[in-house]
């Protein structure tokens, strides 16, 4: 699985409408075959931040970025950020989310 990590830091005028700014790319990247999840968050200490958390399946994540709506989303995206987004992004062992090993709730 292919797990990405990508901070957003979108201008301070756009912040609060940021989820509705993003919907078109969000939705065809979850509709894509391979996606497992992609999910945006905002940061709790930067309110202009965004950080999406995204993965695929091993060999869907070329597709994902050879895409229309992700051509489109380069086009787009630029004019409403502060800066570069920031990524990390590795293949890792598993397929899903499971039990935190640490924590447990009876």
């Amino acid at each position: 699985m292919i797990l990405i990590n990508v901070r957003f830091p979108v201008r301070p005028e756009v912040a609060d409408r940021w989820p509705e700014i993003a919907r078109p790319f969000t939705e065809a990247t979850r509709a894509e075959p391979g996606n497992k999840w992609f999910t945006w968050s905002r940061d709790v200490e930067d309110p202009t931040v965004y950080v999406l958390l995204e993965a695929f399946e091993d060999d869907a994540a070329g597709a994902h970025v050879d895409s229309d709506h992700f051509r489109t989303m380069q086009a787009e995206f630029p004019q409403y950020l502060r800066e570069t987004p920031q990524i990390v992004s590795h293949q890792v062992d598993g397929d899903g989310w499971g039990p935190m090993g640490e924590l447990t709730v009876d």
